[in-house]
This record gives C-alpha cells, sequence and structure tokens, in this order.
C-alpha cells in the first residue's frame, strides 16, 4: 500500500467499495426474492390443509381416524413430495406425521404463527419445521373441528426436507456461478472506471506535484515565477484551493527571500558604512599622533596643543560615532524593545531644555517651548522618546548660527500628541531632503548630511511606537521636523 500512487489507491478503494455494495446488494436481492416467493406460494396453497381437511374425515367424535390419516399421508407424498402434513391437537403437540423414523426433531409446534396465519396477517409467515429446530418454513393451516369446538389442526410444511435440499443445492450452483460472474464484471469495469475517472481527478494533484518538484530543482528563480504566475480563480474545488494556498505560501517565501537578500545587502551596507565612517576620523587621529610622536621635540608648545586638541576632538568623533553606530543596530535588530509608561511630554521637554541651557547659552541662542495647555500624558517610552528630542535639539543648536532661535511645539490631535522642532538655521538643502532618512552609505549618494546616523535613530525609535518623523516645509528659513506621541 505504501507503494501505491494516489490514483492507483483511489482505484482499489472504488473496486472494494463496489465489491461489498455488489454482496450487500446481492443478499439483499437473494433474500427479498425468497420472501418474496414464499410468500406466493403461502398464498397459492392457503386453503389446501382446509381442502385436505374437508375432503378427509381425520376426526370424529371418537377422536383420530387413523384409517383416513394414514390414506390421507400416503396420497400427499406420491403427489407432492415437497410438502409435509401433521395432524396437531389443540395444544400445538403432533398427534401425526409421516416423517421417517428418527427425522422428527420437534414433538410441539407454536401455535402463535398458526393463529396469525388464520387471521389474516401479511404473508409470508413462517411456523416451526417440526423436521428443523433453527428456521422456520412458510405454511398451511386449517383447524379441525368437532361440534364448533377445534380439537385439533391440520399443518402442512408446503416446502419440505426434499425441496429444500433439492433447492438448496441448485441455488448454491447459480450464486457460485452468478457471484462469480457478478464480481469478474464489477472488477473490470471497477478497474476501468476507476482508471478513467480517478486519472481526470488526480490530474490537478499530478499538475502540482510536478510543480512542486520543478520547484525544488529549479531554485528561488523557479519559486518566484511560479508565486507570479496567473491562477485560474473561477475553480473552488479542493485541488484549486490546495493550489492557491501553495501559489500564496510560495509568494510568502519569495517575499521573505527578497527581504533575507536585502537584510544580506544592508548588512554588508552596514559593515562597510562602519569601516568608512571611521576611517575617516581614525585615519585624521593616528597623523595627528604621530606627527606628535616624531615631531614633538621640534614643534612649538602652541603646535602641540593645537594637534592634541585636534586629535581629541577626532577621538571624540570616533566615540560618537561607534555609540550612534551601536544603537542603531540594537534598534534595528530588535535588541531593544520599548518600555512603554505614562508620562508628561511637556514636563520631558522642559528636563531636555536644562540640558543644552549652557550650550546655547554659550552660542547666544533661544530654547522656546510653545505647549499648548491641558497636554494628556502619553504611553510611550520615556529613555527612548528623550532620545529622539535630545538628538533633534543637538542638531538644531549645532545647524542654527549665533544668536538663532530653536523652538518646540506641542499640540493635541486626536489620539496622539504632535511634536514640532523647528530652528532658523540654513535648513536642509534641496538635494539632501529625498535620502534625509537613509542609511549613510558609500551605495548612495547621501554621504554626509545634516543629521545622519542620528535621524536613522530616531525614525527606527518612533517606527517602534508606531509613528514616524516627516520634514515639514517652510516659508522661512531653517529645519523643522514633525512627530507624533501616542496619547495614554
Amino acid at each position: 500500500m505504501k507503494n501505491l500512487t494516489l490514483t492507483q489507491r483511489l482505484t482499489l478503494v472504488f473496486v472494494l467499495l463496489l465489491l461489498m455494495c455488489c454482496t450487500i446488494s446481492g443478499v439483499l436481492q437473494v433474500r427479498s426474492s425468497t420472501q418474496y416467493s414464499q410468500a406466493v406460494i403461502q398464498r397459492l396453497s392457503a386453503n389446501l390443509a382446509k381442502h385436505i381437511a374437508i375432503s378427509n374425515p381425520l376426526l370424529s367424535q371418537k377422536g383420530w381416524n387413523n384409517e383416513s390419516v394414514n390414506t390421507l399421508f400416503s396420497q400427499l407424498m406420491a403427489v407432492n413430495p415437497s410438502v409435509e402434513v401433521y395432524l396437531l391437537d389443540k395444544q400445538g403437540n403432533i398427534v401425526g406425521n409421516a416423517a421417517p423414523p428418527g427425522r422428527l426433531k420437534r414433538q410441539k409446534v407454536d401455535l402463535s404463527p398458526i393463529h396469525a396465519l388464520l387471521t389474516g396477517e401479511k404473508m409470508p409467515i413462517y411456523g416451526d419445521d417440526p423436521r428443523d429446530k433453527n428456521t422456520g418454513k412458510v405454511f398451511s393451516v386449517a383447524p379441525l373441528k368437532v361440534n364448533d369446538e377445534i380439537e385439533g389442526y391440520v399443518y402442512v410444511v408446503l416446502l419440505g426436507e426434499n425441496y429444500a435440499v433439492l433447492a438448496n443445492s441448485a441455488q448454491a450452483n447459480s450464486a457460485i456461478y452468478s457471484a462469480l460472474w457478478s464480481m469478474g464484471l464489477v472488477v473490470l469495469f471497477g478497474l476501468v472506471a476507476g482508471i478513467f475517472a480517478f486519472r481526470w481527478v488526480t490530474r490537478p494533484i499530478r499538475r502540482l506535484t510536478q510543480q512542486v518538484v520543478a520547484l525544488d530543482s529549479n531554485g528561488i528563480v523557479a519559486l518566484q515565477a511560479y508565486a507570479n504566475a496567473p491562477l485560474d480563480s473561477n475553480r473552488r474545488d479542493e485541488v484549486s484551493l490546495l493550489q492557491q494556498a501553495f501559489r500564496s505560501m510560495a509568494q510568502r517565501i519569495a517575499e521573505q527571500w527578497q527581504t533575507l537578500s536585502q537584510q544580506d545587502q544592508q548588512r554588508r551596507e552596514f559593515i562597510a558604512n562602519i569601516s568608512h565612517d571611521l576611517r575617516t576620523p581614525l585615519t585624521s587621529l593616528h597623523g595627528y599622533l604621530e606627527t606628535l610622536s616624531v615631531k614633538s621635540s621640534s614643534m612649538t608648545e602652541t603646535d602641540r596643543q593645537r594637534y592634541l586638541e585636534i586629535a581629541l576632538a577626532q577621538s571624540l568623533k570616533v566615540g560618537r560615532l561607534a555609540q550612534e553606530l551601536f544603537e542603531l543596530a540594537r534598534l534595528e535588530y530588535g535588541v531593544v524593545k520599548p518600555q512603554k509608561e505614562a508620562f508628561s511630554l511637556s514636563e520631558l521637554v522642559q528636563d531636555v531644555f536644562q540640558k543644552f541651557e549652557l550650550a546655547t547659552v554659550a552660542r547666544q541662542q533661544r530654547l522656546h517651548a510653545d505647549i499648548q495647555s491641558g497636554l494628556p500624558l502619553v504611553n510611550a517610552d520615556l529613555s527612548m522618546i528623550e532620545r529622539v528630542l535630545t538628538n533633534l535639539l543637538d542638531n538644531a543648536i549645532r545647524h542654527t548660527p549665533q544668536g538663532g532661535e530653536i523652538e518646540v511645539h506641542l499640540w493635541p490631535q486626536e489620539n496622539k500628541v504632535m511634536v514640532q522642532v523647528n530652528d532658523t538655521g540654513p535648513g536642509i538643502p534641496q538635494e539632501l531632503r529625498s535620502g534625509l532618512f537613509i542609511r549613510p552609505s558609500i551605495l548612495n549618494n547621501a554621504r554626509r548630511h545634516a543629521g545622519g546616523l542620528g535621524l536613522m535613530i530616531v525614525k527606527r525609535i518612533l517606527q517602534l511606537h508606531g509613528s514616524d518623523i516627516t520634514l515639514v516645509e517652510q516659508a522661512q528659513a531653517g529645519a523643522c521636523f514633525r512627530f507624533s506621541v501616542p496619547v495614554y
């Protein structure tokens, strides 16, 4: 069974079901035919016992007329050997019979079927066979009366022992012959019908199997072609649903493969970014330190201090880049999850302002907060939103000229609080706006622009909160960033 194909299994099951149905149908037909023939015989011979009782004075005032009884048995056995006649008393005991010695198995006959036949119930009615304890036979019966009182019965078994022997032998030969022929025909036509029918039924499955084997052999290119191929949407059978499900799975696999390819490309690009972003400041740092090491004795104190300050600035730049890259990697690969809580965004803005107070005073800049009253609490990660505000304000302070102004505006909108950060700096150049939130890469043209990796960190944090950041167009110079935070 394990090595059979689906078509062969269906054909085998179909043939077995046909054989079972034919067997059950044959048994029911034989049984129905037997009952019908016995009912016909019982109806035709219903008056046989009555005719015997009228034609032969079997019972008199003095009891059974033995001479008439013996004559009756002899005549019936000679005229119709298939019937068997018995004389019963009114309790059903057998008081007269023509059975050979030792053949009688009962000494009493149940009177219930006799009364049922006499009252005209539906035929066939089966009574006890005195020569067989296991089977019932159709019969004819007539009461024997003396002075209108029933004193006994003439009980005639219509299909006696001799008939049963001959009928069973002939029926057995006929049944075996018919069964062999019917089984042979059923198997033949079942196989033919099964082969054609099930090959037609399983053709879509075979086609689907061939497609799966082809996909396994040809790889992702064939999978993508199969996922994008048109599908007959008018069919709604199970095989078509299976094919649609497999096509959907192929589409998901193709999409996941594309995502993996993109992630691999991003990984390669990320490694290239790290090496490129760190190489320049590290090279500069190494150059200045090497110069100090070689020419330290011949340099003036002013030059030596200037070189040290430049080297220190480059080391700070390397540290900041490394920290930003590390933080961005943790955000992008799901290492950090937002721990949301309810807090006041207006209070957080004031706290962030305090961090930049000295820097703005040194640059003679002004920090201004425009906060509408009655702001609801927000539901977000406090440290992440602080990181967003810190990054945006740091960029704004670094790119706003001396005497400029940086403004943070908060207002409610639907189920969120809107945040907008403006500055009076030179703004974002038009050529850099399209790639502003794309990670700086040696593979694209946005090599260095305002925000850099910091804006990528901001964008990723807001995505984790179901939000996003946009660059808002404004008439005056300066950058204007807007994002939202969900309300608690």
